[in-house]
């Protein structure tokens, strides 16, 4: 899977543009609700409709979500397991997000690297994410919150580094606008403090309109706007997560102390026309889902 910038040259389909300016475009949160019933009923008429509700433990994580855009969902990864992932990513290439020409590894971080990412081949082959990204648990979160059966559109491990100079976008307070309706699961899979890259979250701002044209807004603007007492910055051990409603405000602090790494799974109504898919072949055990997971595995 590779993130596809809306410029010429990038190989984006038009048809792709089409459909992800016309999400955008909607920003009416009534009228965005209208169009996610629509196409959620369709999913459903494809896939099969939900269960009754949600399990009972899931309930409290569900009502924040949907009322605050982020719920905390404790340690997901023992320390054995991000051990693990540690391992298998030692030797493995990360690239530049700011620059797709620049490769390394962890070993060898060039001064003025700030966010890397690994490939989804080795993201697929890594131990524990797929099991994770299709924990019972988090699917049936997905589930209730989207409102059918989800797709995984989003899987991403990405470390962030502490560098001088100015910040990356995505460091920055914004807004994603990546499908209908989605919801992010964050792990963290080195221990994350204030001075080490913490994701923040201005609460409750999903429910809020959306500008038609995405921008970046500085921390003063935040603060000026919704006050400090409507952030949340998620702090936590490694094997921490929470889920996050994107389309609210955000922005991950860069970090100042140690680099941060941190996947990323994203629960979708539809692909995101954001992207452009690769699937990667699996070969492994376990059965999943083939809808769920149809654009990361092949």
């Amino acid at each position: 899977m590779r993130y596809a910038r809306l410029t010429p040259g990038h190989g984006f389909k038009p048809v792709n543009s089409f459909l992800y300016y016309l999400q955008r475009i909607i920003v009416s949160p009534p009228l965005r609700g209208l169009c996610v019933r629509m196409f959620r009923q369709w999913v459903r008429l494809r896939q099969g409709v939900p269960g009754a509700g949600p399990q009972q433990r899931l309930r409290p994580l569900l009502e924040h979500l949907h009322a605050e855009g982020y719920a905390a969902l404790g340690n997901v990864l023992t320390s054995a397991q991000c051990d693990d992932i540690h391992r298998h990513f030692h030797d493995k290439v990360l690239t530049d997000r700011q620059d797709e020409h620049s490769t390394f590894t962890i070993a060898d971080v060039p001064a003025a690297a700030r966010l890397a990412e690994y490939s989804l081949r080795d993201i697929v082959h890594c131990p524990h994410i797929l099991a994770l990204a299709n924990d019972s648990t988090l699917l049936a979160l997905a589930e209730s919150y989207i409102g059918c059966k989800p797709t995984i559109s989003q899987l991403g491990v990405r470390w962030s580094f502490p560098t001088q100079g100015l910040r990356s976008d995505l460091q920055t307070f914004h807004r994603d606008s990546e499908d209908w309706r989605y919801f992010k699961v964050l792990v963290y899979l080195t221990d994350v403090d204030a001075g080490d890259g913490p994701h923040v979250y201005v609460r409750g701002t999903h429910k809020t309109r959306a500008p038609f044209r995405l921008r970046l807004q500085t921390d003063g603007e935040i603060c000026r706007q919704y006050g400090e007492d409507r952030l949340i910055v998620a702090t936590g051990q490694r094997g921490f997560a929470f889920a996050v409603d994107t389309a609210g405000v955000h922005k991950g602090a860069p970090p100042t102390g140690r680099p941060r790494l941190m996947l990323q799974i994203q629960y979708s109504l539809f692909r995101s026309y954001a992207y452009l898919y690769e699937p990667e072949p699996y070969e492994g055990d376990a059965a999943f889902d083939r809808y769920i997971n149809r654009l990361i595995l092949a």
